[in-house]
């Protein structure tokens, strides 16, 4: 058993669990309404930190049998991608500054461009036009489907 490597990744699945138990109490602290008869606001949170806590036992057990990062090619000394790692706090930053005053659309469509461009597109009209889709599509699913207001602005307005 790499013990070093071993390390690391136990940490990262003590991580996942530990998120995996503070949504679960996140979502016993959601107040039950009487208006759903059998599934409730609750089920997904509830399915969402369940789970996370599989998934950081699975990260946790696999960790003690070597880890899984002993699998990742040159995962010893890489140097760090600060580009990668800036493009995606730029993505994070963009949706924060922008979705009050031009709403989900748009601001989550400037976080998804950055992202997949950190990952290494260079097609930018493409992943623009990919993320409007596909944000359009979530907007639309919550504030039509659910009636549940995601952040409405400059695009959604329009509709």
């Amino acid at each position: 058993m790499k013990i070093g490597m071993a390390r690391a990744d136990l940490g990262v699945g003590i991580f996942v669990f530990g998120l995996g138990v503070f949504a679960l109490f996140g979502t016993i602290s959601i107040p039950q309404t009487p208006l759903y008869a059998a599934v409730g606001a609750k089920l997904v949170p509830y399915l969402c930190a369940a789970l996370l806590m599989v998934l950081g036992c699975y990260l946790m057990l696999d960790a003690m049998r070597g880890g899984w990062s002993r699998h990742l090619p040159d995962a010893d000394g890489a140097p760090m991608n600060w580009r990668a790692f800036g493009l995606l706090a730029a993505g994070a930053l963009v949706n924060m500054v922008l979705i009050d005053p031009l709403g989900f659309v748009i601001a989550a469509s400037g976080q998804f461009a950055l992202t997949v461009r950190a990952f290494g597109s260079r097609k930018l009209l493409r992943d623009i036009l990919i993320g409007i889709t596909v944000t359009l599509a979530a907007y639309l699913g919550f504030n039509k489907g659910l009636g549940v207001n995601i952040g409405a602005g400059v695009l959604e307005g329009l509709l």
